[in-house]
């Protein structure tokens, strides 16, 4: 088994959210071996035991409470309502907790108990290069993706078997089948338009011409994407947050490989502009799953001026910007590539500036660092 990242509260009771075949089970059985009690609610048998009464889990967890320390919830979101019943037990056993699920969408939009200050949250994605770096190329994550089944699949043929099934069964049918959208053909129009624009600055109004669905049906779209962390919003950069609200968000995927997939990019990928915006998504999608991995309270942004300079990435933290980033897919930087940085720089002068790219070692240009992209993610680590 690969070690993840994420550590996991041993003496709290704590919902792990992420998306399907993430290792989100894998991960808790590897941990919470002995002295817990495990529901799966993917199981028909057990859904629907559940689902007709959710106090019979309050009466069977009290029948075993002495012979146990964890119970274990699979996929809570389908039945929301054991909540309740979580809390009670919670306040009145000395009990913990842990309850999974690929999307908290159902519980927040249902306004399900959410359990406020008796349980913490914890994110787990697709595997980070740093859990795999010895045994993974770059390439595999840019034309792959690093999704645990699909990574540790044999052949070509075998990865990409995987991952259309994830997207045909999960992305377009599964969310439809969970009662998250109503209908698949019209999100299924849409979810083939924002993997077309992942990376791209979101202009609601002309993917819903595109798609012909209503600018309202759209963001909805996008927001689901969002809970059910298939997809992250990277917004603009303002020093006023009035104005930072008021802008237009850039969009990515969570994996690479469902990218491709959805996009149809089933073949080796030579297009130096393609492999430059899934380099682009690599670098800020390894970048939130270190920030909730290791529960680090960092915001993430980007910059652009009303005359088109930008910079891809910025990191805030309590209300301070602490790095700018410019993204490249190049082997050799020059300075007549980073007119963004510099335009930035002319604003804030004391925020420190970085080229992430393939260079083989570190250099600066004037003030700003070059450096290779697995320097930028072990650096990471070490905020």
């Amino acid at each position: 088994m690969i070690d993840r990242y994420l550590k996991l509260p041993v003496n709290k009771s704590f919902f792990l959210f992420g998306p399907r075949q993430t290792g989100k089970t894998t991960l808790i059985n590897s941990i919470f071996r002995e002295k817990v009690y495990k529901i799966n609610l993917l199981l028909s048998d057990q859904f629907f035991k559940y689902s007709k009464d959710p106090s019979l889990l309050r009466r069977e967890v009290m029948e075993k409470k002495k012979s146990i320390k964890h119970v274990f919830i699979d996929e809570i979101q389908r039945v929301p309502e054991l909540l309740n019943e979580v809390q009670c037990l919670i306040d009145s056993t000395s009990l913990y907790f842990i309850m999974s699920g690929s999307s908290a969408r159902k519980l927040k939009r249902g306004y399900a108990n959410l359990l406020g200050g008796r349980a913490v949250q914890r994110f787990l994605f697709p595997f980070m290069w740093q859990e795999v770096s010895g045994k993974a190329q770059l390439m595999h994550f840019l034309r792959f993706g690093s999704l645990p089944p699909v990574f540790l699949a044999g052949t070509e043929s075998d990865k990409l078997d995987l991952l259309n099934a994830y997207v045909d069964i999960y992305l377009r049918e599964e969310i439809q089948s969970e009662g998250i959208v109503r209908q698949i053909g019209a999100f299924s129009r849409f979810l083939d338009m924002a993997a077309s624009q992942f990376g791209e600055i979101v202009n609601y109004s002309t993917v819903a011409r595109e798609c012909q669905q209503a600018v309202m049906t759209v963001k909805t779209y996008y927001e689901i994407l969002v809970d059910t962390l298939i997809g992250f919003r990277l917004e603009p950069w303002r020093k006023s947050l009035r104005k930072r609200l008021s802008g237009h968000p850039k969009f990515y995927l969570f994996d690479n490989g469902v990218t491709n997939i959805i996009n149809r990019y089933d073949h080796a990928i030579s297009d130096p502009k393609l492999l430059g915006r899934l380099f682009e998504q690599f670098v800020i999608m390894e970048t939130i799953k270190w920030i909730r991995a290791s529960q680090k309270i960092i915001n993430l942004y980007y910059w652009r001026t009303n005359t088109g300079a930008e910079v891809d990435l910025l990191m805030e933290r309590s209300g301070r910007l602490t790095g700018a980033y410019e993204i490249k897919w190049s082997r050799i930087v020059t300075t007549a590539q980073l007119t963004g940085l510099k335009s930035f720089q002319e604003d804030y002068p004391d925020v420190p500036c970085h080229v992430v790219c393939n260079t083989d070692e570190p250099y600066r240009l004037g003030n700003i660092l070059v450096m290779n992209w697995s320097q930028f993610l072990q650096e990471l680590l070490k905020k």
